[in-house]
């Protein structure tokens, strides 16, 4: 995956296809790339996003414990974005959140 930012609705549609096709690692890639490049008010929703991606590639791999923890960050992350009421490219930042929690214990 290149390190060039794409643009945020790109980021998210290539992030999702990448999901899709078995590859939250890439997905995380991508993401990431958009949190560092992205305004720091943006941080909790591109960061949030990426950690689902790499809780994700640990669930996977069978590291439940990784997992865990990163779906848990992730919804902190995502329920703070959510929190300041912007706008987020189509996502419902709330759903997001509720979802990475709901992987908690279910492993």
């Amino acid at each position: 995956m290149s390190e060039e930012p794409l643009p945020p609705h790109e980021a998210l549609r290539t992030a999702r296809e990448l999901v899709d096709a078995g590859r939250p690692f890439a997905a995380h890639e991508v993401l990431e790339a958009r949190w560092k490049a992205g305004p720091a008010e943006e941080a909790d929703l591109w960061q949030g996003l990426a950690q689902v991606c790499v809780a994700l590639t640990h669930a996977a791999r069978g590291n439940q414990v990784g997992a865990e923890r990163l779906f848990e960050r992730a919804g902190d992350r995502l329920s703070a974005y959510a929190s300041t009421g912007r706008a987020a490219y189509g996502v419902d930042v709330t759903e997001a959140a509720d979802h990475a929690r709901h992987h908690i214990g279910t492993f």
